[in-house]
């Protein structure tokens, strides 16, 4: 086929959306109203970068804003592979398409959605408030065309790159860092606006003069350059813009050339060479116990490792974990009482141990036939927490002291994390054996229908008995800082903290045993909703 396919795959892009759309009214809703917002969010952007316009240091706003949003289309790719359908070439491999006017339909067919209205009211507002006098305005129009087919092309290329990947289960695991991506992304704007309201913009000005010469915010550099007299520069600024361009558009050909005619591991014959032996295990997984123990703790961090789902939670609590106490010490409002964050983090991932299984716990629940086998259970699902938990807490902890300074404190901080951590476990293991609810495996949800009650009160009903159950080692850190000299015996607190958090794990295993025992058909059933 070598006529102009511009358009039929341009109609092909409207046909997904609109078909898509018909599928449900909730989908629908949901689609009209994040339209709504992130168009609402947009407009809002053009209008406060017009009020820029007259600022002295705008130029390095929008180079960097610019250099953000090629960033986002960088990205989204990777986290976001089921996003747009027509990402994926590997669907068109059937047809004959020859590479170019393909490369043409389909860079024409990623300008159709939200994501690039939502950009090109950004580069809008960018060029306006950079903007000054007639040469400069024409070239802006320029500049904003050029930028936005930067960030679409360079979407195509990064998914075109690692499509094989993305397609397959483990490339799918990496939508997980989304949450990562997103909490620290939030910490980093929030303690960049605050470092921003207090030093003023003026601060941009040294990284805006590196960024305005990388494509695509060379583009509106350019812009800024006519504005100030700079012809030459601008005509370099935008002749990098166009070889960036060109040169994404020439690897997403080649890419597409690779994609659609090459074979992939479907076509391919298994190896079935003769004297070949599998790999044995020789990983840490030998270093657990014997018996019943070792076994559910190597299933537990397995499903950390390799269940999408698992790992999204896990990620996102080690992130949090760690952005609170730090970006609050690093912006100089932090206490290190903040470092008990983590080990809270952490604990929230011994409830609902049982939905984690969805409805492979039947194997499990067949092994069980006895408070001692579920003690044994749930004792294994706590170790193998407290493997990741109690050297990632400490871990915190040092760092939190080390940035703010306050070594004498440490031991008192440490056994509060450890009482904490050990309170979550108790309350954990009761919960998920009295509201245990399923996760399901497909979607972003992580309740299932008809349970989110159970899933409000397992979680922030456990927590809230967690702090009751560590108000003893709380009364007594307060006792000690306020009565006594805290310096002398805040070294007491640690051990106290760490007897008193094992003794109340001990307990609550203990309890949480005969319970889950007793509910092994509810909790079945309970757990394989999803």
């Amino acid at each position: 086929m070598t006529g102009d396919i511009t358009g039929t795959v341009v109609r092909l892009k409207l046909s997904l959306l609109k078909n898509g759309l018909r599928q449900s009214g909730g989908r629908r809703a949901a689609y009209v109203a994040s339209a709504v917002v992130v168009l609402l969010f947009g407009a809002l952007q053009l209008l406060g970068l017009i009020a820029l316009r007259w600022h002295a240091h705008v130029d390095a706003v929008v180079v960097l804003l610019t250099a953000v949003l090629a960033l986002g289309w960088a990205v989204m790719p990777l986290f976001f592979p089921g996003g747009d359908e027509t990402l994926d070439p590997t669907r068109l491999v059937m047809l004959p398409l020859r590479p170019r006017p393909l490369v043409r339909a389909l860079l024409a067919a990623s300008l159709v959605g939200i994501g690039p209205l939502f950009t090109l009211l950004l580069l809008t507002g960018s060029t306006v408030a950079v903007a000054h006098g007639g040469a400069a305005c024409a070239v802006g129009v320029v500049a904003v065309v050029l930028a936005l087919l930067v960030c679409v092309a360079l979407a195509r290329a990064v998914a075109a790159a690692n499509i094989r990947l993305l397609t397959s289960r483990r490339g799918r695991d990496l939508a997980v860092l989304s949450g990562l991506v997103i909490a620290i992304g939030a910490q980093l704007v929030n303690f960049g606006a605050q470092r921003l309201g207090s030093s003023g913009l003026a601060q941009l000005a040294p990284v805006g003069d590196v960024v305005r010469w990388l494509p695509p915010a060379s583009a509106i550099g350019a812009v800024h350059s006519v504005s100030e007299g700079s012809y030459g520069i601008a005509i370099a600024q935008l002749a990098l813009s166009v070889g960036a361009l060109v040169a994404l558009i020439a690897v997403w050909a080649g890419h597409l050339t690779r994609l659609m005619t090459s074979p992939d591991g479907s076509t391919l014959q298994a190896d079935t060479e003769p004297g070949r032996r599998e790999r044995t295990s020789t990983g840490p997984a030998r270093l657990l116990p014997a018996g019943r123990t070792g076994t559910v703790m190597e299933r537990s961090l397995r499903y950390v490792w390799r269940d999408p789902k698992t790992k999204a939670a896990w990620v996102t609590s080690l992130a949090i974990g760690l952005i609170v106490p730090v970006f609050n010490a690093l912006q100089g409002t932090g206490s290190i009482y903040f470092a008990c964050f983590a080990a809270g983090m952490l604990g929230i991932q011994m409830y609902n141990q049982f939905g984690q299984d969805t409805s492979a716990f039947w194997m499990v629940a067949t092994t069980i036939s006895s408070a001692h086998d579920a003690y044994v259970e749930l004792r294994g699902r706590a170790l193998a927490l407290l493997v990741i938990t109690l050297p990632y807490a400490t871990l915190v902890t040092v760092l939190t002291t080390a940035m703010l300074d306050d070594w004498p404190r440490l031991p008192e901080v440490l056994g509060l994390s450890f009482a904490l951590l050990g309170a979550m476990l108790a309350t954990g293991a009761w919960t998920s054996a009295r509201f245990p609810y399923s996760i399901p495996q497909e979607g972003h949800k992580n309740v299932a229908p008809g349970q989110t009650g159970l899933a409000w009160i397992s979680i922030f009903g456990g927590m809230v008995s967690a702090a009751l159950l560590s108000s003893p080692v709380i009364a007594v850190t307060i006792w000690v800082n306020v009565v006594e000299d805290g310096d002398t015996w805040s070294w007491v607190l640690l051990p106290l903290g760490a007897a008193y958090g094992a003794t109340v794990t001990w307990a609550g295993l203990r309890l949480a045993a005969p319970r889950t025992a007793a509910r092994l058909p509810e909790i079945l059933t309970a757990v394989s909703k999803g």
